[in-house]
């Protein structure tokens, strides 16, 4: 005996004697040792006879344990575990045992705290069962072996850990992991049972009586796993699996993400040493972005980079930029990411190998099940099959709220490789033909329900009427998530001859388009539909569609020159088509390029030549150009120091708005009137009739956002704002924040006049 406690015998007796001796609870002991409250107590309880020689270690370092009684405490703990071919028992120690842990692991601290929850839940007697998921690369395995050696004191009768091997050819069967977890606890081969069934009611109530951690990697589906799950017992089992398994029923799961940017530096930082990346800290930073933030990606490039110490990042981050190159430059001897991506896509149904090296053509960040299918020349509904497929196998990303689907860069790299090494150039050509002219078809459809030509008419042409957006907002909805696909059908309609097409399209976006100034892909749009005119041969679809360009020069990008190139190049072809109303335009669209290059006096005589031509027609379509035109002569005048003059334009505009155009309806008259309005109000607050201006102000504000107009709102927000503050209101610093915040989104050039509107009433108040 030392110190009262004895030195052989049982060792849960001796261990309640030394945690007594050192004045613990077992709560303080169960905290200092890293060991769950239940398994101290089944250790002393005599239920755990033999613990593993960590847990010992751990529980000695807390007890502050000498060498000799720490050593005594070993042998105790020895005497209970089993002997190699006991029936029963503990494990032995090195059967299926732990792969090693990885010194530099990084991140994934929520997951890890969420597991050691679990782990307090299998201390109430319950199996827990995790499932590790997500796409190739994400560190799925490195996670939950990370995780096993963290909760290895809480579960002191073994941990085991099994490679189904899910990925290969004949994955590992039920009956046959059956047999290895049983020889794992000390059941001989002679007395594993024959059947699957025995084997596994067998493993189940050994299981069942003891706290073990059971790590199953690389699992391929429910089947396999099923019947290697404990059904009793405080027993905790991960799963990992690059498929969702979403069949496992009663099963917490963890699917993880990709590393922030931060932690894909670290993680390069832990590899090659802190101050080699402090060296070349955007490098280092590039390096992580070329990666996609992938934990396999990343570490490659470190293993890389740590086997030549005297390479610069930055020669590996160009060799990466270059994206034909930049699968090669992923691999460190047997470290390869394409290899992980491989493994994965052979698995797969030949008709989703299809459907995700075809998605790889699809434009823009996402795609949706319409563009995978036209590019895979599959129904709709297979479609969705595919794509449901590829991401339960962690190989597409799900739109959390939409049936869009997205890649991640590397993977869409690595798809895009395999359309190359499967599909002849003219399969692939005739794919991405398909998809051009289905998506210009339903764009063309889509935007003619803003089409004042079109109010009140169904819209035709579309490729698939039965699921066409039906009314504004559902075409205003597929516009927008589609942008991206539609903008490159139009590009490869223009470059591959389909004129008639183009200047289709960017005819029916016109209205669209005034809804959304915002985007800079107008430019685009009306510079090829003017390409497309010109080779044509047709002058006045050349005018109007320079026009349109001009018009996006001018409030899109802001780019005043090249406006004013633009609309003098419609002005000479409307000129020579005799279009007396494209020449009302181009005059209109160059006077707005003038005047921001700072020619007042000629964009003034511009307008007032415009007004007049458009004053000479008698149509519709003129006296829209009309009222704009009047608008803009207005605003002019107002900006001169002439606000009264431009107050007079303006009550003309809304006589005209209040009269009505034939053949127009009241919502389009509606918005013309609010311009109008918007430009009474200023010119109001310009005569210093501030309370009188906040009335067309509010008007105007509310029929855009009614329209839902964003531009034209947070224009006529900051005006509201600006007059508010000269009247005093409480609403003003509120409405100047709310319209700063919303014209910097928009990128409009007002945001700076926004944000000196707010600073000014900031130090004003301030002072008071």
């Amino acid at each position: 005996m030392r110190d009262g406690t004895p030195s052989t015998g049982d060792f849960g007796q001796r261990l309640r004697g030394l945690r007594a001796r050192a004045g613990l609870s077992q709560e303080a002991l169960s905290h200092a040792a890293g060991v769950s409250v239940r398994a101290l107590a089944d250790m002393e309880r005599g239920r755990t006879r033999g613990p593993q020689r960590r847990t010992v270690q751990a529980l000695a370092e807390a007890l502050g344990l000498g060498d000799d009684e720490a050593a005594d405490l070993e042998r105790a703990a020895a005497v209970g575990r089993p002997r190699p071919g006991a029936a029963t028992g503990p494990a032995a120690p090195g059967t299926l045992a732990l792969p090693r842990d990885i010194a530099d692991f990084t991140a994934r601290g929520a997951a890890l705290a969420r597991l050691l929850d679990l782990a307090r839940d299998a201390d109430r007697g319950r199996p827990v069962v995790t499932v590790v998921t997500g796409q190739p690369g994400l560190g799925k395995t490195a996670f939950a072996v990370h995780a096993a050696h963290r909760l290895a004191p809480h579960f002191p009768d073994g941990q085991f850990a099994l490679d189904l091997h899910g990925m290969d050819p004949e994955p590992v069967t039920p009956r046959d992991a059956l047999a290895r977890l049983l020889g794992a606890v000390g059941i001989t081969d002679a007395a594993v049972p024959a059947c699957t069934e025995d084997r596994a009611g067998l493993w189940r109530s050994l299981a069942g009586q003891r706290r073990l951690l059971l790590l199953l990697d690389n699992a391929v589906d429910e089947s396999q796993v099923g019947p290697l799950l404990p059904g009793t017992g405080p027993s905790l089992t991960i799963v990992t699996s690059r498929h969702a398994l979403a069949g496992l029923e009663s099963v917490h799961r963890c699917d993880l993400a990709l590393l922030r940017r931060e932690e894909a530096v670290e993680l390069l930082s832990r590899i090659i040493g802190p101050e080699r990346v402090a060296a070349e800290a955007q490098a280092a930073r590039d390096l992580s972005d070329l990666c996609g933030h992938l934990p396999l990606a990343v570490r490659i490039a470190g293993q890389r980079l740590l086997s030549r110490p005297h390479e610069r990042l930055g020669k590996l981050v160009a060799r990466l930029t270059a994206e034909s190159r930049r699968l090669d430059g992923l691999q460190a001897g047997s470290l390869r990411v394409r290899a992980a991506f491989a493994l994965s896509y052979r698995q797969l149904r030949p008709e989703s190998r299809t459907f995700l090296r075809r998605a790889s053509l699809a434009a823009g960040q996402d795609f949706s099940p319409e563009t995978g299918a036209l590019l895979a020349g599959l129904s709709y509904d297979e479609a969705v099959a595919c794509a449901e497929e590829l991401t339960d196998a962690g190989l597409l990303q799900s739109d959390p709220a939409t049936e869009r689907y997205r890649f991640h860069d590397l993977l869409r790299l690595y798809a895009a490789e395999q359309v190359t090494a499967e599909d002849e150039p003219g399969v692939r050509d005739a794919a991405l033909d398909r998809t051009a002219l289905w998506m210009l078809r339903r764009a063309t459809a889509a935007a003619l329900h803003f089409d004042v030509h079109h109010e009140g008419t169904t819209p035709y042409g579309d490729p698939d009427p039965d699921g066409a957006p039906a009314g504004q907002e559902e075409a205003r909805a597929w516009l927008e998530a589609e942008q991206a696909q539609w903008l490159a059908a139009l590009r490869r309609a223009h470059d591959t001859g389909r004129h008639r097409q183009v200047l289709d399209a960017a005819q029916a976006m016109h209205w669209f388009s005034d809804r959304n100034q915002h985007w800079e892909q107008w430019v685009e749009v009306f510079q090829r539909s003017a390409d497309s005119a010109r080779a044509l041969g047709s002058r006045r679809e050349e005018a109007v569609h320079l026009n349109c360009l001009a018009w996006a020069y001018n409030l899109c990008v802001h780019d005043p020159r090249a406006a004013l190139t633009s609309a003098d190049a419609a002005l000479v072809a409307a000129r020579e088509c005799g279009d007396g109303l494209q020449e009302g335009w181009a005059l209109g669209y160059g006077a707005g390029a003038l005047h921001r290059l700072g020619r007042t006096r000629e964009a003034q005589e511009r307008l007032h030549e415009a007004a007049r031509r458009l004053a000479e027609q008698d149509t519709p379509q003129s006296r829209l150009a009309e009222l704009t035109i009047l608008n803009s002569l207005g605003s002019l005048l107002r900006q001169a120091g002439r606000p009264a003059e431009a107050l007079d334009i303006h009550r003309r505009s809304e006589r005209i708005c209040r009269a009505g155009i034939p053949g127009r309806t009241a919502e389009l008259i509606v918005l013309y009137h609010a311009v109008a309005r918007q430009q009474i109000g200023n010119d109001l607050a310009a005569l210093g009739r501030w309370h009188e201006a906040e009335l067309p102000l509010r008007q105007a504000l509310a029929a855009f956002e009614e329209a839902q107009m964003p531009a034209w709102a947070e224009a006529a927000r900051l005006d509201l704002g600006q007059v508010l503050t000269a009247t005093g209101h409480r609403e003003a610093r509120q409405t100047l924040l709310a319209a700063r915040e919303a014209l910097t989104a928009l990128r409009s050039p007002r945001e700076a006049e926004a944000a000196v509107a707010l600073a000014s009433l900031d130090e004003a108040t301030a002072d008071t």
